[in-house]
């Protein structure tokens, strides 16, 4: 598997927010997200805020949002290839 981008927790809120995600929250460096699908399914994301996120953390991330947003959609905005 290929390495993740080197991205920020603004670059990460920012790609979330193609997918129709806006921010609800923040508490210190964590911004949450969430999306309401069509019969009131709430699906939240929460993204530490920080200058660089570690690779293993942007991972995580990416297994999480998997739940809400299609692979092949996804991919290409954590994953050069």
């Amino acid at each position: 598997m290929p390495k993740p981008k080197v991205l920020s927790g603004t670059d990460v809120i920012r790609i979330f927010s193609l997918f129709g995600f806006k921010v609800i929250s923040q508490r210190g460096s964590h911004v949450k997200l969430r999306r309401l699908q069509t019969g009131g399914v709430q699906q939240t994301l929460t993204i530490p805020n920080h200058k660089e996120l570690d690779r293993g953390t942007l991972v995580a991330i990416y297994r999480q949002a998997l739940r809400y947003v299609p692979e092949k959609e996804l991919r290409p905005h954590f994953y050069g290839e």
